[in-house]
């Protein structure tokens, strides 16, 4: 279940550690399971593909 979308990082250039490639931010959400509340991040890579990535798999990039 998606909980408190957080635009405010949108367009923020990220790198994904798990499969060392580049991307944007979309938003920020948390995603809420069985054990407890795990934030994650809606990304979209190189490619245009839109995918979700635990926050703590990516890094921004400051320019």
């Amino acid at each position: 279940m998606y909980k408190n979308q957080d635009r405010t990082m949108f367009g923020t250039k990220i790198f994904n550690q798990e499969t060392k490639e580049y991307g944007l931010l979309i938003y920020t959400w948390i995603n809420t399971f069985a054990d407890g509340d795990i934030p994650f991040a809606t990304c979209v890579d190189e490619n245009g593909k839109k995918y979700n990535v635990k926050m703590d798999l990516i890094t921004p990039i400051e320019e």
